[in-house]
């Protein structure tokens, strides 16, 4: 124990005299295990993690394999739910926003609705009250009950225990709070922080409409359950297939044959769930890579130093030192450093998944990012520091053990660089592939969101105001719909500095309702004949214009087109051509709906992008809001001069109109940034990747080239001497180090553009093909070449042969 410590004392004395080294080496490592830490943080917090709910291992999502919608339909649910044998339970819910008002000024919260069942299946108790139950539904609103969240309850309730037995209006019914959540519960989405559960039999009341008797409309419920002890997800999925078929063959007109899967009940299904795994597993790796660059980083200057040291090694060797009591020292200094580097790691991580929890992106949206470090995360970055340090330390235990002190206390370092590829030279060109890896993957990020945020989505964001009200929120249903849409597109057309203005139930680029539909000719409506399905937005007259979607051919829409008039539609490309042939065939065409409706298509507009930026080009229908009415009202206004100025008026306008509206205002484009949400969070992750792989390359080069350079001091004087020139002795002295650059640059360069292509599934245009990104991934790397070689080389042309040769 006491020469453990008088090591200890020593090396922190040796750590003291070469400070440039240590901070260096501290912070490169402390780059390296932050960067594992956040990673692994957030993997742990949204995947690894199971729910806060009483034996959460065995609880499942149930999805439909294959299909494009998320969840089940309320009939779907019902069947799965009574004729399931492996599940001890089954339950659904959905998010919503309503417009609550609690005796104060009413404000839109999102929450979930959910089958009667949902909390006991969950086998949750409440902190507060009772919840509701499957006894208490009777039918469509039959339950006007309310659970609240823990959180909204004290931040709107401020903890106060006689809110129980309350009532609070939602979209202006009233609905009697029951009970509070335990405070560590916000749902089953791991992302998504409800603010209070109501009973989904209310649908009608808090969305405005009721689909719990449309089997085909599958985007009602996410569904999830409690496998029985014993059975298997295996024998769960037989079980639900088995179900598949029933459904198939007793409602053949709404129904086709359909096979299920278990998923993670957090992440909404695989979908979701899959890409995000796949893209945080593959970040994981990406994190793992720097952490082993960042070794062979350290366990090149430790190299360096070692040599610098040499005379030190021998002398104490010549002084009856033991070899292993040097190691001993060495892999001491190894280890502080990787602590050192592994707390100021953890710290930094601490401190960014701290503001990572608490980020909001979506506006009111209550998103929810649980990835605050715990015990876990503290014991993975202690593990990987005391590995990496034990890893680097090792590195220069070769030249220890292969000292002659009396050659080097004689003759000084008698070491040689040879043409011969060490180690060392392998693990430098891996670490500069994944640094040109990391740069070019990232650049391709980049420019791809670039020209994302450009690109011809078939509507014009950029100079377009996007007004949200929620007609349903301000009690106007049924009859009273047309009148007050009318009124709010008149009052904002009727303003001096408005171009055009559009009304629409669904958002390109956001959401929408998919349809099958058939041709004119197709007699048998069941699912499997359909032609396509389609995307169904219904829309005013002006809503194309204020979009900025072209008409192709054809007509746009009239007030005419109402409920007294026929059917009609304008169709998008895709549509046209997989149900009439062309374009050119489409107008005056007709086909079917599921219902058999024969509609008429009156027009044809240009294709565009409705559910993703990377999804393939999809059949869209729109259809005259007159003929088929919704509560869900989309303003979308194209004005004329500043959209800043523009908004606050249509406020106050459309608040005259009936104050208690809920009116939303925002930019067009900052709707679209949602949907490139994903690609700038890839794009940032890369880029900050990128930047810590062209550090570590950096630390690494120059690690390389000043062990190289100390190395062949003695060589470089002679040269100087003998009277050799600056670039002849910088290629002595540096030339491994450019060759070695040059290869794992050019390797790391294809890599990169071959790794590129899996970008293009994220980020929307992402293509390794660009020029720009390649000259800009040669330039990176050279400038990285440069700084990491500029100390070296300063130091091998200021050599002073007369001294170097008195001290030989």
């Amino acid at each position: 124990m006491i020469s453990w410590l008088q090591d200890l004392r020593y090396s922190m004395r040796q750590l003291r005299k070469s400070p440039g080294f240590t901070i260096t080496a501290v912070l490169t490592l402390a780059m390296a295990i932050g960067a594992n830490a956040v990673v692994f943080s957030v993997m742990n917090g949204l995947i690894l993690r199971p729910l806060n709910v009483p034996e959460a291992k065995s609880l499942y999502g149930i999805e439909r394999a294959g299909d494009q919608n998320l969840g089940q339909s309320y009939p779907d649910y019902l069947d799965v739910r009574d004729r399931n044998t492996s599940f001890d339970g089954v339950a659904g819910y959905s998010i919503d926003q309503v417009a609550m008002d609690n005796g104060e000024k009413p404000s839109l919260v999102w929450g979930m609705e959910a089958t009667g069942n949902y909390f006991d299946v969950l086998r949750i108790q409440p902190y507060l009250g009772r919840f509701f139950h499957a006894s208490d539904e009777h039918g469509p609103n039959s339950a006007p009950y309310i659970v609240l969240s823990y959180a909204y309850w004290h931040s709107h309730f401020h903890d106060d225990r006689s809110v129980l037995g309350h009532k609070v209006q939602l979209n202006k019914h009233p609905f009697t709070i029951i009970g509070v959540a335990p405070p560590g519960f916000r749902g089953t989405l791991v992302f998504f922080s409800s603010e209070f559960f109501v009973p989904i039999v209310n649908q009608e009341q808090t969305e405005g409409w009721n689909g719990l008797n449309d089997r085909t409309n599958r985007s009602v419920l996410a569904t999830l359950g409690h496998l029985k002890p014993g059975v298997t997800p295996a024998q769960a999925v037989a079980d639900l297939n088995s179900i598949g078929s029933y459904l198939a063959k007793t409602y053949p007109r709404d129904e086709h044959r359909t096979s299920f899967s278990l998923v993670s009940p957090s992440l909404l299904g695989d979908q979701f769930g899959r890409p995000f795994q796949a893209f945080l597993a593959g970040l994981m790796l990406l994190a793992g890579l720097i952490l082993l660059a960042a070794c062979a980083n350290l366990g090149s200057l430790f190299a360096a130093r070692a040599a610098d040291r040499s005379r030190e090694v021998a002398l104490r060797l010549a002084l009856g030192s033991s070899r292993r009591r040097i190691l001993r020292g060495l892999f001491t200094e190894a280890v502080l450093i990787s602590l050192a580097g592994g707390l100021t790691g953890l710290w930094a991580s601490v401190f960014l998944l701290r503001k990572l929890s608490e980020w909001q992106p979506f506006g009111n949206f209550p998103m929810h990012t649980p990835v605050n470090p715990d015990a876990t995360v503290s014991g993975v970055a202690l593990l990987l520091s005391l590995v990496s340090g034990f890893l680097f330390g090792a590195v220069p235990v070769n030249q220890v053990l292969g000292t002659n002190p009396y050659e080097v206390v004689k003759a000084g370092s008698t070491a040689r660089i040879g043409r011969r590829i060490t180690g060392r030279d392998m693990l430098l060109v891996v670490q500069i592939a994944i640094c040109a890896v990391l740069v070019t993957s990232s650049m391709v990020a980049v420019r791809g969101l670039q020209r994302a945020r450009h690109s011809n989505f078939g509507f014009e964001p950029q100079r377009t105001i996007l007004v949200s009200a929620d007609l349903h929120m301000a009690g106007y249903t049924g009859d009273r719909l047309p009148p007050i849409q009318k009124r709010l597109l008149d009052s904002v057309a009727a303003m001096p500095g408005v171009a055009s203005v559009g009304l629409t139930d669904a958002l390109l680029l956001n959401d929408a309702n998919g349809s099958d539909v058939y041709t004119d000719r197709t007699t048998d409506l069941r699912p499997s004949n359909a032609a396509s399905n389609a995307y169904v937005y219904h829309i005013s007259p002006d809503y194309l214009y204020a979009e900025g979607t072209s008409l192709l051919s054809g007509r746009p829409f009239t007030w005419h087109d109402d409920q007294n008039s026929p059917h009609v539609a304008i169709v998008n490309e895709v549509f046209a051509r997989k149900i009439f042939g062309s374009v050119e065939n489409a107008t005056g065409g007709y086909y079917k709906m599921p219902d058999g409706i024969r509609i008429q298509v009156v027009g044809v507009a240009e294709d565009g992008k409705y559910g993703s930026l990377t999804e393939d080009p999809h059949a869209a229908v729109f259809l005259p809001i007159l003929q088929w009415p919704s509560n869900s009202n989309w303003l979308v206004v194209r004005p004329k001069g500043d959209p800043q100025q523009l908004g606050e008026v249509i406020r106050r306008t459309l608040q005259q109109l009936d104050p208690v509206l809920p009116v939303q205002i925002e930019k067009r484009y900052d709707e679209v940034a949602t949907v490139l949400f994903p690609s700038q969070m890839a794009s940032l992750a890369l880029g900050v990747m990128g930047i810590m792989g062209a550090m570590l390359a950096v630390t690494g080069i120059f690690g390389m080239a000043a062990y190289s350079v100390t190395k062949r001091l003695r060589e470089l004087g002679i040269r100087v001497a003998l009277g050799a020139q600056r670039k002849e002795i910088l290629r002595v002295a540096l030339g491994r180090a450019f060759q070695l650059l040059a290869f794992g640059s050019s390797a790391g360069l294809l890599l990169g553009i071959l790794a590129s292509r899996v970008l293009a599934s994220i980020v929307y245009q992402a293509t390794p093909r660009d020029p720009i990104v390649l000259v800009g991934a040669v330039l990176a790397m050279s400038l990285v070449g440069l700084l990491a070689a500029s100390v070296p080389a300063h130091r091998a042309l200021s050599v002073d042969p007369m001294i170097l040769l008195r001290e030989e």
